[in-house]
């Protein structure tokens, strides 16, 4: 897969999601820290530990990850399930 995503499952935190959310709607990591009420290092050390997880090498790439595994919702763009087709 390109740009280093990976094709497995990864488990995160209710907080990394957030913050994955908040990355994919553009904000910067100070920004999120303000909007969550905690420290940038805090941010930052968040985003260090799920782009580890995650093995992406950025954000590009990070919410290029969230969308392939329906993580984040961007315009929507993931936003549904697909309907069951045995109903």
């Amino acid at each position: 897969m390109a740009g280093g995503e990976s094709q497995t499952p990864v488990t995160l935190s209710d907080r990394e999601l957030q913050i994955i959310d908040l990355v994919a709607a553009g904000l910067t990591n100070q920004e999120i820290a303000a909007k969550l009420e905690i420290s940038k290092r805090t941010v930052d050390n968040h985003i260090s530990n799920i782009l580890t997880k995650t093995q992406t090498e950025n954000r590009v790439a990070l919410v290029r990850w969230a969308l392939q595994w329906g993580k984040v919702c961007l315009n929507d763009v993931n936003c549904c399930s697909l309907p069951n087709q045995n109903e």
